[in-house]
């Protein structure tokens, strides 16, 4: 936790003219990586304009290079639940690199942390450490066709499960098609075995089951979607998603790379009362560092090698520093759980940016789940791909370079969700409000 005498001081408005050392950065990064950042969701693409670099986060605040400071909300993307650079964890990052910074062998310190897993989440019973979320799905989806002994896989449009072959598809105009690929380089052979519905439609989904059931390895969902923006399931879909695997022999992986440990404990799946067959996890189970897990029902992981036959590996797998920092998060949440704070917050927040946009007379549909909302520019409501994709994405452009200028960092896309931590007091979700109110007000003046 940040004390009072360790705040950032509350930002001033900083324009595009106070940003030149980033620009400076931007240009000399173009030279060096494609699109000169090394993930696209950095580039702006989205919101327009150049992006900022930062050298510098404490608790809820970010500090640019050219010393603008800001109040975060997105958090690394998700895992700051306790803010940034934690003493419990930076801690155990130190105490950690007096002994190695990896080993590439066993160590205690992987059980300590798997052992904090399984004990948070009820459905866990045998867990793989790996280095990312993009690495645990990819295993996870693996995993089940190897059980399964099928090859096919549901996934539904606006869920993101990181850049591998299987899951890099994108939805067709009908209710249920064959994924089609959405990157070069993704075979259309691979993309065939991609199944693709649209994300709270329990109909299609048992339709697809009546017909095609045999052949279904796995579906794969985010049991609260945070890559879309924020979307909440309905229980009909999340129902209908567990009995229909049940009935026809096939898993259900949740992926909780963004909800896992934020939602809850246990995730999005002790919120909602469903326990999947496998869970992938990245983000917060690391503490901010690359580490990731997949997990799950004992019968199913004991197939994985050494005891099975699926194979997977990772040379950094359980490296010693992201462990450490894994390791002091959980025990923080476990020991001084954060969820009802959040929580309180978070509806702050919420009725907030609904009182605003109100007040402003800006069509927008707020949705939230504890720490995580997203505001879509549009009347809502927002139930998956079909409806989100309405949003109004030069609006929210505008809203989002508002709330840069006001110090305030959001997601730079209308199609992320927005987190905020334990360190973000009642007194900057406030703030936050009133320049919310005042961007809003702006754009429609």
């Amino acid at each position: 936790m940040t004390t009072p005498s360790d705040r950032l001081p509350h930002p001033s408005a900083k324009h595009a003219s106070g940003r030149l050392r980033s620009h400076n950065a931007f240009q000399r990064a173009l030279a060096l990586f494609p699109g000169g950042v090394n993930s696209p969701a950095r580039a702006f693409g989205a919101v327009g304009g150049e992006p900022i670099f930062f050298s510098k986060a404490l608790g809820p605040w970010l500090t640019d290079i050219d010393g603008n400071q800001y109040l975060d909300y997105i958090g690394s993307w998700g895992p700051m639940i306790l803010g940034h650079r934690h003493p419990r964890v930076v801690d155990a990052i130190a105490t950690a690199l007096l002994s190695a910074t990896s080993y590439g062998a066993p160590t205690e310190a992987e059980s300590k942390l798997a052992e904090l897993i399984i004990q948070s989440v009820p459905s866990i019973e045998k867990v793989r450490l790996v280095s990312s979320g993009t690495e645990a799905i990819m295993s996870a989806i693996r995993l089940a066709r190897g059980f399964t002994g099928r090859d096919r896989i549901v996934k539904f449009a606006g869920n993101y499960h990181g850049h591998s072959d299987s899951v890099l598809v994108a939805a067709g105009s009908s209710a249920a098609t064959l994924g089609v690929p959405d990157s070069p380089g993704v075979t259309a052979g691979t993309a065939r075995d991609t199944l693709v519905l649209e994300y709270n439609d329990p109909q299609a989904l048992e339709d697809l089951f009546q017909s095609q059931g045999n052949s279904i390895a796995a579906i794969v969902l985010e049991p609260v979607v945070g890559n879309m923006g924020l979307v909440v399931p309905t229980m009909e879909f999340m129902a209908a998603a567990r009995q229909l695997t049940l009935t026809h022999g096939s898993l259900l992986i949740f992926d909780e790379v963004m909800t896992g440990f934020r939602l809850s404990l246990a995730g999005a799946q002790g919120v909602l009362g469903i326990k999947p067959d496998l869970t992938t996890l990245g983000k917060i189970v690391g503490g901010g560092l690359p580490l990731g897990a997949y997990g799950g029902r004992r019968d199913v992981m004991n197939h994985i090698l050494p005891a099975g036959k699926i194979f997977q590996a990772g040379t950094l797998s359980g490296n010693p520093l992201a462990t450490a920092a894994g390791t002091a998060t959980l025990e923080e949440l476990q020991e001084h759980p954060p969820y009802e704070l959040l929580e309180r917050h978070g509806a702050i927040l919420e009725n907030g940016f609904r009182s605003a946009a109100h007040e402003a007379r800006v069509a927008a549909w707020i949705a939230r789940k504890g720490s995580m909302m997203t505001i879509f520019f549009q009347e809502g409501p927002v139930n998956g791909w079909k409806t989100a994709c309405k949003s109004d994405l030069s609006r929210y452009s505008k809203f989002f370079w508002g709330l840069i200028d006001r110090g305030h960092y959001m997601p730079c896309s209308q199609y992320e969700a927005l987190f905020f931590s334990v360190t973000h007091t009642e007194a900057d979700i406030h703030s936050t409000l009133a320049a919310v109110r005042e961007t809003l007000l702006e754009m429609t003046a």
